[in-house]
Formats: structure tokens, sequence, C-alpha cells
């Protein structure tokens, strides 16, 4: 057998009288491993469930993100019309007079706004806020020259109630504000 040189470096040995053959070249390629052939069905249909699983859980938690924010929505938008009543209500106690000239209770309360009309406020729910509970605490209402009273006429509302925070879920609240008449009454 006489040897015989291929380009690449090769070397085969053939028979006499016989043509040697370049040595056939792989399908893979030079810089593929023989061993390493590519992904197998199973494991692809692995990647793919344990990628699929992992969206899942992903999803389920961003879907309860999404629902925990929209409660939050709805806690903070009922108590800010909480806010923005009681707010409104101290603002026209301080500014009124002649608290309680037409009768109070622990529940209503009755002054004369800056603009000289009748107010009564009194308690009742609304779509996201349930008022329980509105109580009116008052001190130095009478005149001083009537029973020798020589305090600041002064409010102070508590209520109590739940604000809705979605189908089923509700919040309790318990809010105090105080307000004293900016007038004299001494």
């Amino acid at each position: 057998m006489t040897p015989y040189r291929f380009s690449n470096g090769t070397t085969v040995r053939g028979r006499p009288g016989r043509p040697v053959a370049a040595p056939r070249a792989s399908w893979r390629g030079p810089h593929v491993s023989k061993s390493g052939t590519g992904y197998t069905l199973i494991e692809l249909v692995v990647a793919i469930g344990l990628f699929a699983l992992v969206m899942t859980l992903a999803s389920g938690g961003y879907l309860m993100m999404i629902a925990t924010n929209r409660q939050a929505e709805a806690l903070s938008t009922g108590i800010n019309n909480l806010s923005f009543a009681i707010e409104s209500m101290t603002r026209d106690i301080r500014t009124g007079s002649g608290y309680c000239a037409t009768g109070c209770s622990s529940t209503s309360f009755s002054f004369t706004d800056a603009g000289g009309s009748k107010v009564t406020y009194g308690f009742s729910g609304g779509p996201s806020v349930t008022v329980s509970s509105l109580t009116f605490y008052t001190s130095g209402l009478s005149s001083y020259t009537a029973s020798g009273d020589r305090y600041q006429p002064n409010v102070t509302i508590v209520v109590s109630g739940s604000v809705s925070s979605g189908p089923g879920k509700t919040s309790s609240f318990t809010v105090e504000s105080g307000a004293t008449m900016r007038g004299t009454d001494i």
C-alpha cells in the first residue's frame, strides 16, 4: 500500500492499482463535535413545559397585583371623598355663627353659614362610603351675656363607617376633625 497525503493533512493508504478516495466530509461540519448533535424532542418538550409553568405563575402574580391595586384605588377614592366632605363641613362651621340656634343633637348640627343661610348637617351613606356614626361634640355655644361662658365656640366631628374597596370587601374607619368659630363670640 502506498500512502497518499491530502491537502488537509490526512494520510490514507491505498492498494496498488486502485484509486485512493478522499475522506468523506462530516455533515455536521468541522466545528461540531460528534457527541453534541443538538436538542432532542424530549428536551424541547420539557423546556417548553417549564417555560409555561413559570409564565403561569408570573401571570397569576401579575393579576393579583392588578386586583390589589384596584382595591387600593377604591379605598383611596372613598377616603378622599370623605376627607373632602369633612373639610367642607369644618370650613363652613369655622366661618359660620349661631351654632345650634335651631336645635342640635349628637347626630345633627345646625348653624348659620357666612352667607346667612341656615345649614344642618346629618349623615347618610354614599356609593363607596357607608357612614355608621356621625357625632358632633360642641362646647362654648352659649353667648357670654346669657350664661357667663367665656369659651370660643368649638365643634368636634367624629365620623365612623366603612369604605368599599371592591366587591364584598370593606375597610372600617374613624375620623375626627375639629372646628373653632373664627369670629369672636365673647
